[in-house]
């Protein structure tokens, strides 16, 4: 929740999505678990084909299977879904005094905890 916009996409980028497997596929199971059914449809962009309309898990699920989408075309857009699920989050710390203050306590706990951890081992 309180990664930024870039932090998503390296993350995403960096994430391990071979290509043409669905089984044990975390980018896969974003769409399946989050990205579809918070939005109900997907458009991912698709090199050498253009927008294409995902309606249903098993449609996209296909198309990687398959080798039409990639994870160099997956990837960007399910950061971009993720981002665009998070931002009215991050809104709500950023301009929300009172949360804003929560989140820097908590911040401040894990900063502590870290601390602790650290000088034990």
């Amino acid at each position: 929740m309180e990664d930024s916009i870039e932090d998503v996409a390296r993350k995403i980028k960096k994430s391990f999505c071979p290509e043409k497997i669905v089984e044990n596929n975390p980018i896969l199971d974003y769409c399946k678990s989050i990205i579809l059914p918070a939005f109900g449809t997907y458009t991912i962009q698709i090199k050498g084909i253009g927008k294409k309309e995902y309606k249903s898990y098993e449609e996209l699920a296909a198309d990687f299977r398959e080798g039409i989408l990639h994870p160099g075309d997956l990837k960007p857009a399910v950061a971009d879904g993720i981002n665009r699920l998070l931002q009215p989050v991050r809104d709500h710390f950023k301009n929300d005094a009172y949360a804003k203050d929560l989140l820097q306590t908590i911040k401040g706990w894990n900063e502590e905890i870290a601390k602790k951890n650290a000088a034990a081992e």
